[in-house]
C-alpha cells in the first residue's frame, strides 16, 4: 500500500492545481491559505474580474512584470477577505516564493507560516518574512502524479 502524502505535500499539491488555474504566461503560481489543517482560500495568478486575460490578449509588461495580473497570493488573501474567513495565524502554501508585495499583504495579514518548493527571484520577501518571524519552509516539489486508483478500492470493498 503506498503511503499518503503529508499536509504539507497534500497542501503543495493543491496549490500546484490551483496554479494550473493561472493565465498570465510568464509564471503559472498557486497559493492555498490552510489554518487548522483546513483550506480557507485558494489562488492563482489571474486578470482582475472582468478584465481580459494574458493567455488572450498578451502581457501587459512594466519594468519586467506582468501588471494585468494579480498573484497568486493575493487573490487568496482577497478571497478569504471576501468570504470572510480570517487568516491570522494560517499558513500559506505556495509554489513559487512570494514576491516583496505578496510577502508584505502575508505579513500584514498575520501569515505566520510560508511553505514553498520553488525559489523567486526576489529576495527582499525573504528578508521581509524572516524579520516578521514567520517560518519559511522549502519543501522538495511533491511528485505531479495523482494517485487515484479505483482497482484497489473496489478490490479492499469486497
Amino acid at each position: 500500500m503506498e503511503q499518503r502524502p503529508s499536509w504539507d505535500e497534500y497542501f503543495l499539491k493543491l496549490a500546484m492545481l490551483a496554479s494550473e488555474r493561472a493565465t498570465c504566461p510568464r509564471m503559472h503560481c498557486g497559493c492555498v491559505l490552510v489554518r487548522d489543517k483546513n483550506v480557507i482560500a485558494t489562488g492563482y495568478n489571474g486578470s482582475i474580474p472582468g478584465d481580459d486575460h494574458c493567455e488572450d490578449v498578451g502581457c501587459w509588461v512594466v519594468d519586467n512584470h506582468c501588471i494585468r495580473t494579480n498573484h497568486a497570493e493575493m487573490n487568496a488573501l482577497m478571497q478569504a477577505a471576501k468570504k470572510g474567513h480570517p487568516v491570522d495565524g494560517s499558513t500559506v502554501y505556495v509554489t513559487n516564493m512570494p514576491c516583496t508585495t505578496c510577502a508584505k499583504a502575508l505579513i500584514a495579514s498575520g501569515i505566520k507560516r510560508v511553505v514553498v518548493f520553488s525559489d523567486f527571484h526576489d529576495t527582499l520577501a525573504v528578508q521581509f518574512l524572516r524579520k516578521a518571524n514567520i517560518t519559511i519552509d522549502k519543501l522538495a516539489k511533491p511528485s505531479n502524479e495523482i494517485r487515484y486508483d479505483l482497482d484497489s478500492y473496489s478490490s479492499a470493498r469486497k
